[in-house]
């Protein structure tokens, strides 16, 4: 039997695709639009496939930025930073959304200090016991090149000069009941602490988050804003577009907003009161730089029609869960490259989510905040935040899937600790290997430094340049310049790689 061609008139193909004789008109156009919808996924399934190829070849000229470090290292500040250069407009669309972190840091502090001072039964003097000594050892030696360093928990100076007389003292009696009728009266805006937490981590909750802390997804700004609307699914961010931030209506942000208008009088005779300010000076009451900061402006933020500045933006915190992308358009000498940077969780049940994105970096900021000397982990007490930050530098250091990756690292919070190094905190107390040194900030600063560069240098095989910085990411202005430089730095070395220069 002879073998069809392709030409004959009996193609098998051919027949099989034949429409049969008694099609009728009706079958024939059901056939014909079938037909042509095939067509068009067919033709949608090459286009798809197309872009795909396009958008991969475009990938490979962008430049992949990874933030590393400890959790509150500033890392999601600094990544702020970068959207207020490159991307402002974005920043302006999510500042409605900035008020339920601020309010939620504002609350979260009034309950810390408030929970405080019921530990001590709402009054401090002269007669309580200082903390009582411990110390615990993670390695190292006294030499100030050792690494990691040698670690205390804090000793409180037991000395006849830490019993003279305090200015915070006064009638126990008249303290008690003040604060008694503050807590009364700010009992009401305490208890939206849930309800705010709950509305920024759409009520997702983290083992091992410490002392209670929140933590938000990548996108958690529209979804602020599509909770307080009440909408399920939705570009909510699109759909806002113009809109001002006192135009969106959030029923549980206005109601705070009342709250803290109502009371702010009462805050700030809280933040005043000397059994505070004795529980501060004395270490037992412990609050983070950005309690502070709110607290300070407290008249500003609880004004009814206060809207967050970019500096409220830069000082409000919130923890990172997994890893956030953020895209840049960065024009770099008259050439405009895409930067991926990605902003990750930085406690250690989080680290682990870091590796699948060490693959094919251009480059890596570490960001370590020197003013934690005296701090330690919330996840474990007993590790010095210093040392945790070097023992994860010397990881970062040491990946082999980082080897090629250009190297950033940010000595971060400078700022704090110069504040604390005037206020007399010494080094030594947390440090031991620290020894004699001079507890100036130029001595300190460059201290922790030279740790850093060593970890470097013991790691570093392929001879790649460390670029440090000394930062302190809530200032614009001076950020803003390195980010400049550093910007500078990481396209000289993407050139570099991509065999152009």
């Amino acid at each position: 039997m002879r073998t069809p061609s392709i030409y004959s008139q009996d193609d098998p193909l051919t027949e099989a695709l034949k429409p049969p004789e008694s099609e009728t008109e009706l079958e024939r156009r059901a056939r014909l639009e079938e037909e042509a919808e095939a067509k068009r996924v067919s033709e949608q399934i090459d286009e798809d496939l197309r872009l795909e190829r396009e958008s991969m070849k475009r990938k490979r000229g962008d430049v992949k930025l990874l933030l590393l470090g400890q959790a509150e290292s500033g890392k999601s500040t600094l990544q702020r930073q970068f959207q207020l250069m490159y991307k402002p407009h974005s920043l302006e669309q999510e500042r409605a959304s900035w008020r339920t972190v601020i309010y939620f840091n504002v609350v979260r502090s009034i309950k810390h200090i408030l929970n405080t001072l019921e530990s001590w039964d709402d009054y401090i003097d002269d007669d309580m016991a200082l903390d009582s000594p411990t110390s615990k050892y993670m390695g190292g030696s006294r030499s100030g090149t050792s690494s990691p360093v040698i670690m205390n928990p804090p000793l409180e100076n037991n000395n006849a000069h830490s019993r003279s007389a305090s200015p915070f003292q006064g009638n126990a009696a008249t303290s008690r009941s003040t604060i008694a009728s503050l807590r009364r009266r700010l009992s009401p805006l305490v208890t939206t602490d849930a309800a705010l937490a709950d509305r920024l981590s759409g009520g997702i909750t983290v083992s091992g988050s410490g002392k209670g802390g929140v933590f938000v997804r990548s996108g958690w700004q529209a979804r602020t804003i599509e909770n307080a609307l009440g909408r399920k699914r939705g570009r909510v961010s699109d759909e806002l577009g113009p809109k001002k931030p006192d135009e969106i209506q959030d029923v549980l942000v206005q109601d705070v907003s009342r709250m803290l208008d109502a009371s702010k009088d009462d805050i700030r005779e809280l933040w005043a009161h000397p059994t505070v300010k004795g529980l501060i000076v004395r270490r037992r009451l412990k609050l983070d730089e950005w309690s502070e900061f709110f607290l300070r402006h407290i008249t500003r933020v609880a004004a009814s029609d206060y809207v967050p500045s970019t500096d409220d933006i830069l000082h409000a915190r919130i923890q990172t869960m997994g890893v956030a992308e953020h895209i840049f358009d960065v024009n770099i000498h008259g050439k405009s490259v895409s930067w991926h940077l990605f902003d990750v969780g930085g406690a250690r049940g989080q680290r682990h989510t870091w590796v699948p994105y060490f693959d094919d970096a251009n480059a890596i900021i570490f960001v370590a905040p020197v003013s934690a000397f005296d701090q330690y982990l919330e996840e474990d007490p007993r590790t010095n935040r210093i040392d945790d930050s070097l023992q994860l530098f010397t990881q970062i250091c040491s990946s082999p899937l980082l080897k090629n990756a250009h190297l950033v690292l940010f000595l971060n919070k400078t700022d704090l600790l110069r504040a604390k190094l005037d206020n007399g905190l010494r080094v030594q107390k947390y440090i031991t290997s620290f020894g004699e040194r001079a507890n100036d900030y130029e001595t300190v600063v460059q201290y922790f430094r030279a740790h850093f560069l060593q970890v470097h240098r013991r790691n570093n095989e392929n001879r790649r340049v460390l670029y440090t910085h000394f930062t302190s990411v809530v200032d614009t202005k001076a950020t803003q310049r390195i980010i400049g430089n550093v910007r500078d730095s990481i396209f000289r070395g993407y050139l570099q790689s991509a065999a152009l220069v």
